[in-house]
């Protein structure tokens, strides 16, 4: 079956930076686009970057140019850089995917997820 497994989230002050790592499992990693959202409490959860199974990458506005997703098929890892982080980006942050034709921001386009990771941004 397929697995996620999110790290490297934690604790950083505005303005900082932090890189989410997410391992994948039990699928053809090369034919699969990756994804990343994040849900704070209260809130909807809502796309934060994604990146097809050729590379193309896509950000919501709130993102684009402080975030940067990328993927290592040599690991099936996707990664996503966040840099300029501000306390706004606080949130649970959840690795997911879907197979090659999905290219969505809907999280309900994607059916598998990982555990998530916390990111708490400090001011």
């Amino acid at each position: 079956q397929v697995q996620l497994v999110e790290s490297g989230g934690g604790l950083v002050q505005a303005g900082g930076s932090l890189r989410l790592s997410c391992a994948a499992s039990g699928l053809i990693f090369s034919g699969y686009n990756m994804a990343w959202f994040r849900q704070a409490p209260g809130k909807e959860r809502e796309f934060v970057a994604g990146i097809t199974w050729i590379s193309t990458t896509y950000y919501p506005e709130s993102v684009k140019g402080r975030f940067i997703v990328s993927r290592d098929s040599a690991k099936n890892t996707v990664y996503l850089q966040m840099n300029s982080l501000k306390p706004e980006d606080t949130a649970v942050y959840y690795c997911t995917t879907a197979q090659a034709g999905v290219y969505s921001t809907d999280h309900q386009k994607y059916p598998y997820w990982g555990q998530g990771t916390q990111v708490t941004v400090s001011s």
